[in-house]
């Protein structure tokens, strides 16, 4: 059995997270480091490594999940615009194996973003 993702053990209640939303398929939580002044992760409660090792019957859960984002969005009052940004692999810098949309706000995005 594989060990459990940072996120998995968040979700868990095994590790304190700073939890912004809930429901049956997803959580955000905020990032401890954030990289501009509203930082989210939407994960989904099920656990899949990256995009590509999503299955079709995920289609589904990964729109929630920009749904999810949008809402969240919302809620932090990003009127102005956001960012969701998905990391897939070493080279997209992914560093939590477990599937996850990043939320960025509260300022100004930069292009090209890396």
């Amino acid at each position: 059995m594989a060990a459990k993702t940072l996120f998995a053990k968040i979700i868990d209640g095994e590790i304190p997270g700073q939890f912004v939303y809930q429901d049956e398929h997803a959580v955000a939580i905020r990032d401890l480091n954030p990289q501009a002044p509203t930082h989210i992760f939407v994960i989904p409660r099920k656990v899949f490594d990256t995009i590509g090792a999503s299955a079709t019957e995920e289609e589904g859960l990964l729109g929630h999940l920009l749904r999810v984002a949008d809402q969240v969005a919302t809620q932090e009052g990003l009127s102005q615009g956001y960012r969701l940004v998905i990391n897939c692999g070493a080279h997209g810098q992914q560093t939590v194996p477990h599937f996850h949309v990043h939320l960025l706000g509260g300022r100004q995005m930069s292009w090209p973003p890396g």
